[in-house]
């Protein structure tokens, strides 16, 4: 039947908002155990997490099989790793530290094609379905790859309305845990940060993409215009093992 094409553009184009789990520790059980619970998508994080390219296509097969589109968290300025990362399969990219818009730039060049990048071009790889698919569909299916920035620093945050007119970057995401680590006293302080991200993508009608723990907090997000939740497995899994050892006779 051959590798399918990515879904998540469509879908998104459509008005679904859709939900995922990032998943920072290699396993294919907690892929398909999301999979088969109804999620939307996974996030695989290869920035703070141990995953390779090899056990990164492996879960894009498992996740597939499913009907599960994979998205992918590089680390900071990594255009190898995209590329090969989308010869896989992948239906696209979250990048980190993305500060800049010469930072958006570089990570929209390294996901897309000419005339808006320079991907370099295989059909003969596993998302070309091993040079079956005709180069012009793959170029097709190449055009639904979503390409999403992370701002982390106050200085993202100033340069946030240049940011999100960067041509080929689809939305942003805001990057909490560093937004608070880089900020400083003379910094606003991070709620008006984050907003000031959220409405800059707002303003400009790119796609928000929010990062949370709980169910009441994934409504909000999407309550306030996040068009892609994602779960912070690692997060929820502690928490409710911390519960857990609760019941312990003390």
């Amino acid at each position: 039947m051959g590798v399918p094409a990515p879904g998540m553009r469509r879908r998104l184009e459509a008005g679904e908002r859709l939900l995922g789990v990032l998943l920072r520790l290699p396993s294919e059980d907690l892929l398909e155990m999301a999979a088969v619970s109804g999620f939307d998508f996974v996030l695989i994080d290869c920035e703070h997490g141990p995953a390779d390219v090899v056990e990164l296509r492996r879960h894009v097969t498992v996740a597939q099989l499913h009907g599960l589109d994979v998205l992918l968290r590089t680390g900071s300025d990594e255009p190898a790793l995209v590329l090969r990362a989308l010869d896989q399969g992948v239906a696209g990219v979250v990048a980190p530290h993305v500060d800049d818009p010469q930072t958006a730039a570089r990570l929209v060049d390294s996901a897309r094609y000419p005339p808006l990048g320079h991907r370099g071009f295989a059909t003969y790889t596993r998302a070309g379905d091993f040079g079956r698919v005709p180069a012009k569909e793959h170029r097709e299916r190449a055009d639904e790859t979503l390409v999403i920035g992370m701002v982390e620093s106050p200085a993202g945050v100033r340069a946030v309305h240049e940011i999100v007119r960067v041509p080929g970057l689809d939305g942003l995401m805001v990057g909490a845990a560093d937004l608070a680590a880089a900020r400083t006293e003379t910094d606003p302080p991070l709620p008006e940060c984050v907003d000031a991200v959220h409405r800059a993508v707002a303003e400009r009608g790119t796609l928000r993409m929010d990062i949370v723990s709980t169910p009441e907090q994934a409504r909000a997000s999407f309550s306030a215009g996040a068009a892609l939740v994602v779960y912070n497995t690692a997060d929820v899994l502690m928490r409710h093992l911390a519960q857990l050892v609760e019941a312990r006779p003390r």
